[in-house]
């Protein structure tokens, strides 16, 4: 089911709100690599290529967001990923194919994921919640 505009910038004002909260930004990352633990080891693998360990913390941040837009657009959690559901789709055009399947994501990413490691990390990510899903 494809991701609604709507729903996106719902969620974006959501966390800009709730930014105001020290803890809020650390809880969101913290579930998320708790969820998540391959797709997590994923991202601190290219911490070179994101820029470093607060880069690393930055993208699993706008994972955790897309995460939230599977999990509201399909009234479910998305389930722990593999390495294996990374690679199936790591073969192919990732901009291409997330235009295809949930351009409102691939909107989101380019209006706010400025680094290009960050954001081809983050199409893989969004390809493979996509496939979970």
């Amino acid at each position: 089911m494809k991701i609604r505009e709507e729903l996106v910038a719902e969620l974006v004002a959501e966390a800009s709100r709730k930014m105001s909260d020290p803890n809020y930004s650390a809880v969101v990352v913290g579930g998320f690599v708790q969820q998540q633990t391959s797709t997590s080891h994923y991202f601190s693998a290219h911490e070179g290529e994101l820029g470093g360990p607060e880069a690393v913390v930055n993208v699993i941040f706008y994972a955790a967001l897309l995460g939230e837009c599977f999990k509201r657009t399909n009234n479910r959690t998305i389930p722990a990923m593999s390495f294996e559901d990374l690679n199936r789709v790591a073969e192919g055009d990732a901009r291409a194919e997330l235009e295809r399947v949930q351009p409102a994501i691939l909107s989101f990413l380019d209006a706010n994921v400025e680094q290009p490691a960050a954001k081809q990390v983050l199409m893989l990510v969004a390809l493979a919640m996509e496939w979970v899903s």
